[in-house]
């Protein structure tokens, strides 16, 4: 399987994975795709330098990219304790309270870790390391990038991606210089828009002439065959990665595997508790709590991220698949078993030869 966005970014096969794990992104550009690395989760630039050089070192010389978060409007920069004068204490308690119930302890050594990483200044380091490595393409989650950004980028010779739900976003962003556009449709998992997949992806195909990625609800051959019947020249997949042994690897995230396997396609919510923006999680007893009549409004990005940043922490600990707070679409229906990446791939390039082949002969 074949299209020019394989020559475009130098790759195999048109699947492109995102995924908070190294060891998830470097399988995948092994395995002839592009691994791309989400870079929220680093709060020093040094340690996200580290973890590049790792992948420099295992990617076996093929192309890999990276994906950060610059939302386009903040309450605020500056110091993570200056924003948290921004939190109503009724939030706080809600959140404590609702820990409490859920039976998840507190953290003896940690406190809000991960928040910065939402941060524009933060963002912004991450593209400087990023910069410094052989990455091929910088990903931003929320849109187009600042316009510095995107030139500094391409004076490195990397491309730009940013993610669109609306084919106004995608015209958007080619004009704002983008030069992949990732149609994420309803079904995504993270943050992602109200329009599903099946709609939008023609729809910015339609809207512009830059190469499109198909996102939300894929996790088999017939749904990569049936992105690129929809005009996409690839596919960009997040969720199903997460059920991969590599990604138990490197985050050790073994209530989150258990959750995540024992879901349907209906066991997700879009909500605005996790980084407040739309963003599609699984269903658990956290997510229903925020659902309760005395549950407080979320907060603005990146309040809200601060304000949930610690409970997350909590809530990895105490590693109770009933209550775990996790990102992930759809598609977790068809994520019953927890494979080697390699193994994801080959099933999926051998389902999608197979639905091309069938379709041929219709």
């Amino acid at each position: 399987m074949h299209t020019p966005l394989c020559d475009t970014l130098g790759i195999e096969h048109p699947i492109v994975g995102f995924t908070p794990s190294e060891h998830v992104a470097a399988a995948i550009s092994r395995a002839g795709g592009l691994g791309v690395l989400g870079c929220v989760r680093f709060n020093d630039a040094a340690d996200l330098a580290k973890v590049l050089d790792w992948m420099d070192d295992n990617t076996d010389g093929k192309p890999y990219g990276v994906d950060i978060v610059m939302p386009a409007k903040v309450p605020t920069e500056g110091a993570a304790i200056d924003l948290d004068k921004l939190i109503p204490p009724g939030h706080k308690d809600f959140v404590e309270r609702t820990l409490q119930r859920l039976g998840v302890p507190p953290l003896a050594d940690e406190g809000r870790a991960g928040v910065l990483g939402w941060l524009h200044s933060v963002a912004r380091s991450h593209v400087d390391v990023a910069l410094e490595h052989p990455v091929k393409l910088i990903a931003n989650a929320l849109g187009s990038p600042p316009a510095d950004v995107i030139a500094r980028a391409h004076d490195h010779g990397v491309l730009v991606a940013a993610l669109a739900g609306k084919a106004e976003h995608a015209r958007s962003h080619v004009a704002n210089g983008v030069d992949l556009v990732v149609a994420q449709g309803y079904e995504a998992g993270g943050h992602t828009g109200e329009i599903a997949t099946m709609v939008l992806v023609p729809e910015i195909v339609d809207a512009v002439d830059v190469p499109v990625l198909a996102a939300g609800g894929i996790g088999s051959g017939r749904q990569v065959a049936a992105a690129l019947a929809l005009g996409a020249d690839g596919v960009w997949m997040g969720s199903y990665w997460l059920t991969t042994e590599e990604y138990t690897q490197s985050l050790g995230e073994s209530a989150m595997q258990e959750a995540l396997l024992g879901a349907s396609s209906s066991d997700t919510v879009r909500t605005r508790i996790y980084t407040g923006k739309p963003a599609r999680l699984l269903k658990t007893k956290w997510t229903d709590a925020w659902a309760s009549d005395d549950a407080p409004e979320p907060l603005p990005m990146p309040l809200q991220n601060l304000l949930v940043a610690e409970a997350h922490n909590r809530i990895h600990r105490a590693n109770d698949p009933a209550v775990v707070s996790m990102p992930v679409g759809q598609i977790v229906g068809r994520m019953s078993a927890v494979r080697p990446v390699a193994d994801v791939m080959a099933t999926l390039l051998s389902e999608t030869e197979e639905t091309l082949g069938r379709l041929k002969n219709l």
